[in-house]
């Protein structure tokens, strides 16, 4: 099972790539920093120097039908943010 679900490609994402060659990924909710470095460093063969998580709850949505009340939820997600050692490049768009 592969902890890195995708990369995160957003506007803030690019930035931070830009600014300070941070990237953001997707991850298993499960996985700690540990094992989040390490699958990053074996999927693109570079060295990670920081990884900081975050976890975004899951949100609910609720809404009023014939049949009553409809209740839902998303997923839980986990984001890691990848701070590469100097001199490091991962291209994200590169077919493997």
């Amino acid at each position: 099972m592969s902890l890195i679900i995708k990369p995160v490609i957003s506007e803030k994402a690019n930035y931070l790539t830009d600014l300070r060659g941070a990237y953001s990924f997707l991850v298993d909710p499960r996985a700690n920093k540990i094992q989040i470095k390490k699958a990053v460093e074996v999927a693109y063969g570079v060295k990670v120097a920081d990884v900081r998580t975050m976890i975004y709850a899951p949100k609910v949505s609720s809404k009023h039908t014939k049949k009553g009340l409809q209740v839902g939820k998303t997923n839980k997600l986990k984001k890691a943010v990848i701070t590469l050692s100097e001199g490091e490049v991962i291209d994200i768009f590169a077919v493997n």
